[in-house]
Formats: structure tokens, C-alpha cells, sequence
């Protein structure tokens, strides 16, 4: 294969999500809003009359099956593709996370595997975060980006749940217009499900590929169409997949402390991170 051949396809490929989003775009009627706070929700068949609906009546039923390493040895083969992080400055790093209704028996849980997240990165510094979470029928809301952990995991705890639908479309949107603004190192993503149009999410993910953010997606459950859009927006972003559930709990808390420290100080900074997450992923950067 010729030198630069394998990029040039997945730009293309991605060119050609983007374009098949444009041609939905001008079919429509053209209300839909880029604002984060204020566009209603990415769903099939949404009016504004439209009975309101706890988002698990209406979800894929999940597959019975168990978390296993699977998932993990994935994930880290992704961070592969990667390379070092060569970062200017300070990094930055956008949070994501479902508050819809679905996630409420496991939230305490979420909270704290999130807030573990920042608290690895304390000591090696150089990271700004920004929160931004979504729930409800429209609210979709970012924090200013904070660069203490404290500052943050303590935001992470007055959000909660309430019924409605996914937006990760707006999350995909809002890091697309960070990331125009200034260099954003990763896109962090914390969720159960997806209620859009993969096509539509697919071609926002695009976007974030030209403009070199990975997005990291941590599914919590196994609802198997939120499964497959999660890795094909990874796969796109040159990002990472991986399932979580109480039972891998310590895991995931691991890997994503070291996607914070990956994303603060590249490879180096990995180095001194002690743990299973900093270590699988060392491996498959070398």
C-alpha cells in the first residue's frame, strides 16, 4: 500500500459521514439548533407535543451477558493507534456523562469512579476540564473549564438525574466548537444508551477527527445500539471503547485516571502513574 494511503481512506470515509449528514440537514425543516442549551433533543419522530417519557420505558433492552476483559484488551489496543501525546501548554479535556433517569441506581457509583478520575492527575497537573452533562427533555450544560480536581469532582456532585432522552449529539457538537477555539486533547464520555440518529452522530464524530480530538466512550451496561454507535464513534475519533458494570468497577476506575494523565502529560507522565489502567496502557504504547 502506498505511503499515506490508509489516511487518506479514513478521511474520505470521514467526508463522506460528514456530507451524509449535510444531505439530512437539507431535508429537514430546519429548526434543529446548534445551541447547547436550548436545541431540542436528536430523536426520531420528537415534536414539541410530544409526550414526555422516562427514557429506560423506551430503551433497548440490555443483553444478558457479563463484563469481561474483552472490552478492556479493546480499549487498550486503541490507545495504541494513538501514539505519544505531544501536548502545548496545558491539556484539555472535555467530561461527558449521562444524567439521564436510567443511570440513577448506579449513579453514586459513576460519581465516584469520575471524581477518582481527576484526583490521579492532582499531582502531575497541567490539565483543564470541562463538565459538561445532559438530561431532561433539553437541558444540555457545560461548566467553565476548571483546573483544580477538587473543584470539579465537587461540581460532579450537584448534578442530578431527571427523565429524557440522550444528547450526545450536542456533546459531539459543543467539543467540535471548544476545539475550534483552542486545542482540545480528549473527548471523555460516560453513558448507557443513545436515542439518535447514528448517522447524524457519526458525522459530528467526523468533524472531530479533522480536527484530531479522540473521544473515549465508557458504556455503563450493555444496551447493544448505544454499544454499536460508541465504537463507531470511536473508531472514527481514533478514540477508545470500553463496557463497564459494578463488577469492573476498579477497572474502569484505573483507565480512566490514566486517559486523564495521558491527556495532561502524554507518555511521561503515564510513566509515573502507578496501576493496572497506566500499566496495560504503557504496554501497548510502546
Amino acid at each position: 500500500m502506498p505511503p499515506g494511503f490508509g489516511n487518506a481512506i479514513f478521511i474520505c470515509e470521514v467526508y463522506q459521514l460528514i456530507g451524509k449528514r449535510l444531505d439530512a440537514a437539507a431535508m429537514s425543516d430546519g429548526k434543529d439548533k446548534a445551541s447547547t442549551d436550548t436545541r431540542a433533543p436528536d430523536r426520531p419522530g420528537a415534536s414539541a407535543t410530544a409526550p414526555s417519557k422516562v427514557p429506560s420505558e423506551v430503551r433497548q433492552a440490555p443483553l444478558a451477558r457479563s463484563s469481561t476483559d474483552a472490552d478492556v484488551a479493546d480499549f487498550v489496543r486503541r490507545m495504541k493507534e494513538l501514539g505519544p501525546q505531544v501536548a502545548v501548554g496545558r491539556g484539555r479535556l472535555i467530561f461527558a456523562m449521562d444524567a439521564t433517569m436510567s443511570r440513577q441506581p448506579t449513579w453514586d457509583m459513576a460519581l465516584a469512579l469520575q471524581a477518582d478520575m481527576f484526583q490521579a492527575v492532582k499531582a502531575v497537573g497541567g490539565l483543564d476540564v470541562q463538565l459538561i452533562y445532559f438530561r431532561g427533555t433539553a437541558e444540555c450544560r457545560a461548566s467553565r473549564w476548571v483546573s483544580d480536581p477538587d473543584a470539579l469532582a465537587a461540581l460532579m456532585t450537584q448534578v442530578h438525574c431527571a427523565g429524557g432522552y440522550t444528547q450526545i449529539g450536542k456533546v459531539l457538537s459543543h467539543a467540535r466548537a471548544e476545539a475550534a477555539k483552542r486545542p482540545v486533547s480528549a473527548l471523555v464520555y460516560v453513558g448507557d444508551c443513545m436515542e439518535e440518529q447514528i448517522d447524524d452522530l457519526c458525522g459530528r464524530a467526523g468533524e472531530l477527527a479533522l480536527l484530531g480530538v479522540p473521544v473515549f466512550l465508557f458504556q455503563e451496561g450493555a444496551d447493544a445500539r448505544a454499544e454499536h454507535a460508541f465504537r463507531e464513534i470511536a473508531r472514527l475519533t481514533k478514540g477508545a471503547y470500553c463496557r463497564f458494570d459494578a463488577g469492573s468497577a476498579a477497572q474502569l476506575r484505573e483507565l480512566l485516571a490514566a486517559v486523564a494523565v495521558y491527556a495532561a502529560g502524554g507518555r511521561k507522565a503515564l510513566q509515573a502513574l502507578t496501576g493496572r489502567g497506566a500499566r496495560q496502557l504503557l504496554q501497548q504504547l510502546k
